[in-house]
C-alpha cells in the first residue's frame, strides 16, 4: 500500500513538473572558522582542460580489506579517529562526507584536495572557492594518518583515508542506518589547483541539467545525482551560497523559511560578514532522509536542491527517498562506493604520502 501511494504521488508531481531552465552557481557550504593555511601569493596555476568523456574504469587492485595483511587495524584506526572527532563535533562528520564529494571530483578520488600550497603550487584546490574557508575534516583526517604511521608506516594512502573517513562519519552520523564496505588500495595523487575546483564542483545554483551534466563527466548518472544529494541533510552553509533565494522574488522557498533566513543573512554576504546555517531544519544533526521531505516542502536552501522538482524523473526519486523506509540510506552508500572509484590513480601517477598536506 505505501508502495503504491509513492506511485500515486510521482504522477502527480508528473502532472505539475516542468524543465530546470535558470541558470546558476553550485556549492556545497559546510561552514567553520578557516583552518591556519600559509597562503603563498603567486600567479595562478594554469587549467587543465576538463575531461570531455566518462572516465575509465579503476584500477583493478582496488579491493575490499586491501589492508588486511600490510595494516590489519588500518580501517579501525581511522573509525576510531572519526568517532572521537563526530562524538565531539558532529559538524566534522559532515565536513568529511562533504570532502569525500569534493576530493573525487577534482583529479579522482586521490587525496589532492588535502595538499597544501607550497612555493611550486602556491593554489591548490583545497584553497579554492567551493573548498575554503568552508571545507571541515583536515585535522580528523591528519590524526587518522599520523595514528597509521605509527602503526604501519608508508603502508595507506591519505586517499584511502578520506574515504574511510566520509564512510565512517556517515554510519555515526546515521546512528549506524548507512553502512557499508569499501574498496581499498587508492594512491595518492601529486596534482592539485585552485582553478580545478572551480571547473568541476557544480555550485548551489546550478540547474537540473547543468547537474546531470557535471556527474556524468565523472561517471555517475540521474540515480547517483538525487542520492548524493541527500548529504544535505547535514552540515552548514554560508549565507552567500543562499542569498538571491531570499532576497530577489519570486523564489520557490518556502515563505517561512525564507522570512527566518532573511533575520539570520545579511543582504549582501561577503568574505567577513557570512554567518551560516543549518541545511536541515529538521534533523540537522542525522543523516537521513528528512531532506528528500525538505525538498518537497520547498524548505532547502539551494536551487540545486529545489531543482530535483523540476523534472518528472528526479521528483520521482525524491518521492521514493522521502517515503520508502530504509531505500535511501542503502542507495546513498551504494552512491558512496561508486564515488569512491572516480579516477583512480596508479603507482605510474600516484604515491602514498608520508604526510597528507604534502607530496613526498
Amino acid at each position: 500500500m505505501a508502495r503504491l501511494g509513492v506511485l500515486v504521488l510521482v504522477a502527480l508531481v508528473g502532472a505539475i513538473a516542468v524543465d530546470a531552465q535558470a541558470p546558476g552557481s553550485y556549492g556545497y557550504g559546510y561552514a567553520s572558522p578557516p583552518s591556519p593555511i600559509a597562503v603563498i601569493p603567486s600567479p595562478p596555476a594554469p587549467t587543465p582542460s576538463p575531461p570531455t568523456q566518462t572516465p575509465p574504469p579503476p584500477a583493478p587492485l582496488l579491493k575490499v580489506g586491501f589492508y588486511k595483511q600490510s595494516c590489519p587495524h588500518a580501517e579501525d584506526i581511522v573509525r576510531e579517529a572519526v568517532r572521537n572527532a563526530t562524538g565531539v563535533n558532529p559538524g566534522l562528520g559532515a565536513g568529511l562526507i562533504r570532502m569525500a564529494f569534493h576530493d573525487c571530483f577534482v583529479q579522482g578520488c586521490d587525496g589532492s584536495i588535502l595538499l597544501d600550497p607550497t612555493p611550486a603550487n602556491p593554489r591548490p584546490e583545497k584553497l579554492g572557492g567551493p573548498n575554503f574557508p568552508s571545507m571541515r575534516g583536515f585535522e580528523v583526517v591528519d590524526a587518522a594518518k599520523s595514528a597509521l604511521e605509527k602503526a604501519c608506516p608508508g603502508v595507506v594512502s591519505c586517499a584511502d583515508v578520506v574515504q574511510f573517513a566520509a564512510r565512517d562519519a556517515a554510519f555515526f552520523l546515521s546512528d549506524s542506518r548507512v553502512s557499508y564496505k569499501l574498496p581499498a588500495g587508492r594512491f595518492d595523487g601529486r596534482i592539485s589547483f585552485e582553478n580545478e575546483s572551480l571547473a568541476f564542483l557544480p555550485p548551489p545554483s546550478f540547474n537540473l541539467s547543468e547537474l546531470i551534466t557535471s556527474f556524468q563527466v565523472k561517471g555517475l548518472d540521474i540515480d547517483d545525482l538525487v542520492v548524493l544529494s541527500g548529504s544535505h541533510s547535514v552540515g552548514r552553509s554560508h549565507c552567500s551560497s543562499f542569498s538571491d533565494r531570499i532576497s530577489t522574488p519570486p523564489s520557490d522557498m518556502d515563505p517561512g523559511m525564507a522570512f527566518v533566513l532573511k533575520g539570520v543573512c545579511p543582504a549582501n554576504p561577503n568574505f567577513t560578514n557570512d554567518p551560516t546555517v543549518v541545511q536541515d531544519f529538521v534533523t540537522p544533526s542525522d543523516l537521513d532522509n528528512q531532506y528528500y521531505k525538505n525538498v518537497l516542502n520547498h524548505k532547502v536552501l539551494f536551487k540545486s536542491d529545489a531543482s530535483l522538482l523540476t523534472s518528472v524523473q528526479t521528483a520521482g526519486k525524491v518521492l521514493e527517498n522521502a517515503f520508502v523506509s530504509g531505500r535511501w540510506e542503502k542507495k546513498f552508500a551504494k552512491a558512496m562506493v561508486k564515488m569512491s572509484l572516480i579516477e583512480i590513480k596508479t603507482i605510474a601517477n600516484g604515491e602514498i604520502r608520508k604526510k597528507c598536506n604534502v607530496i613526498n
